[in-house]
């Protein structure tokens, strides 16, 4: 990206003039070649595909060269710093890339409710890069339409759907892997597990076969998202023994594949996911990902795995600094989230897309997930222009406190009404019945007798809809729309400050993606001449 070193006047600097090599190295070339203005040497800096070498000429100035040629002893400039060539297709596993068919090590995030749309997946994977449907939220019925969209699309790259932990709604995850397996979709990106069901299990072991050799072959792969280490665990060994048992019971997988189940592990990926947009638990990703790679060496030593699983990074990336830092601590891939949601292939409203234009890092907040109420768990969600997280917080107060809609004092049932359901209770009930007829009937009948249950699916719809009034744009419900961002929103929107994406109607996924990743190279780069001692 244009300025993105940010060179000014004097280009060069030799900051340590006690920097010593063992063997000096001289500079042979045509002195049109060097180049010692400032947006000459950026040219230099961005041909990542081109050794760059740092020289001193013979009036002292301090120039770049992509060409010529190096030698020990004789005539020709004294070299400084040099690096070799470095791309951004050498960042990171080259195993993920072969695996998946990419161009890059770059992954976006499915964003529940379809953010992460149809057309975002099409762009992404038109560009070479692996891209997640975000299917969580929605109906099988248009899960499916996804699908075949994307397949019609996209028939020789690579996709992933999205399929989250539905501990709830057990019926949504059962028919989202039966959807999955009947459709042929081959990557699922696993969110939200807090342990392993028997439906995930089902659709990785459902995949397994093995070649004329006796090699196995992992036809469903599963990238798992995680941020705890007990969470890891399970998706970097083999299948349980009971769900394996549960499974051939019903018919569900054959022998041959609970025998090669034991053999491979449950995911061919892990992402640890750190401070991002929606579920999260705020971790440190200097502090996440070094731990998950530990964890995984350990389980690799005790299985001998015939290939051991990656571990990419997610939270926090929406810059060539973040992805940079990820590689750099050994992430095998890196995952982008908030910042795709304020793309133009996002399936969100404009007005979402202009509230995120303009969002700083400090913008954000925990408030109480539609699909985990319940439990008390939290997703980071934008705070800036928005009233969701304040009244979705009051909304779990109200369910810790009462054991049913009854209980609420009558003027504070009176304001819920009035400002944040803008119906009765009883009439929000009605609508959860025909709601959950069509998605899970399970739910209303779990509810029947039981008050406290009828209360948290109430709440649950507000919560619910909330993102599905921002994703449209309902105008007349902008303070309650739920928008699921990070921290990483606001940097990135500090990065492209002054450059054409700082505009959101410029912002197409596949170009920051494409940004993200030439950038970072370049930035690899300054950050090897830096350690030569020499600074731009």
């Amino acid at each position: 990206m244009e300025k993105v070193l940010n060179i000014k006047n004097q280009t060069v600097q030799q900051t340590s003039t006690t920097h010593k090599t063992t063997t000096k190295l001289f500079w042979q070339g045509s002195p049109r070649d060097i180049v010692f203005e400032a947006h000459e040497i950026q040219e230099k800096l961005n041909r990542t595909d081109l050794p760059c070498y740092v020289m001193k000429d013979f009036r002292g100035r301090i120039g770049v060269a992509n060409g010529g040629a190096l030698v020990a002893e004789g005539r020709g400039l004294e070299v400084l710093a040099m690096t070799p060539p470095m791309g951004p297709e050498q960042l990171g596993d080259a195993s993920f890339k072969a695996d998946y068919n990419l161009k890059y090590c770059y992954k976006t995030g499915a964003m529940a409710n379809g953010i992460a749309s149809e057309e975002l997946v099409i762009a992404i994977g038109k560009a070479g890069f692996l891209g997640s449907f975000g299917a969580a939220g929605l109906v099988p019925k248009r899960v499916e339409q996804a699908i075949d969209t994307i397949q019609a699309n996209l028939p020789t790259q690579t996709y992933a759907f999205n399929l989250i932990h539905s501990p709830n709604e057990p019926a949504l995850e059962f028919g989202a892997v039966d959807l999955f397996l009947k459709k042929g979709v081959h990557v699922v990106e696993a969110s939200a597990f807090l342990a392993l069901s028997e439906n995930i299990v089902w659709y990785r072991v459902a995949g397994l076969s093995q070649d004329a050799e006796g090699n196995i072959l992992t036809k469903n792969k599963v990238i798992a998202k995680i941020s705890r280490s007990e969470v890891a665990t399970p998706f970097l060994k083999p299948a349980p023994d009971n769900f394996l048992q549960s499974l051939l019971a019903k018919g569900s997988i054959t022998p041959l594949q609970a025998e090669l189940a034991k053999q491979v592990p449950m995911a061919d990926d892990i992402t640890c996911e750190a401070d991002s947009g929606g579920h999260t638990d705020n971790r440190a990703l200097t502090a996440l990902l070094p731990s998950i790679i530990r964890l995984r060496d350990k389980i690799q030593a005790e299985y001998q795995f015939k290939k051991q699983v990656r571990v990419g990074a997610a939270g926090g990336i929406s810059t060539p600094e973040s992805a940079l830092a990820a590689f750099s601590m050994g992430a095998a891939y890196v995952v982008t989230g908030s910042v795709n949601q304020a793309c133009v292939e996002a399936g969100t409203s404009e007005s979402v897309r202009q509230l995120l234009q303009t969002v700083a890092s400090t913008d954000v907040m925990m408030a109480p997930a539609s699909d985990m109420f319940e439990m008390g768990v939290e997703l980071q969600v934008l705070k800036r222009g928005t009233m969701f997280g304040p009244r979705a917080k009051k909304l779990y107060d109200y369910y810790l406190r009462f054991d049913s809609i009854d209980d609420i004092p009558a003027d504070e049932r009176a304001k819920l009404e009035k400002q944040v359901f803008r119906q009765s209770l009883e009439a929000v009930w009605q609508g959860c019945i025909e709601f959950f007829q069509q998605r899970d009937p399970a739910q209303i009948e779990h509810a029947k007798g039981n008050p406290k249950r009828k209360m948290a699916l109430i709440f649950r719809w507000y919560l619910g809809l909330s993102s599905n009034w921002a994703n449209a744009g309902t105008d007349d419900r902008k303070l309650d729309y739920q928008i699921w961002c990070g921290p990483s929103m606001g940097a990135f929107n500090d990065w492209v400050l002054g450059t054409d994406l700082e505009a959101y109607q410029n912002r197409k996924v596949a170009v920051v993606a494409e940004r993200i990743m030439q950038d970072a190279a370049v930035l690899w780069r300054v950050n090897a001449l830096g350690m030569q001692g020499v600074g731009f």
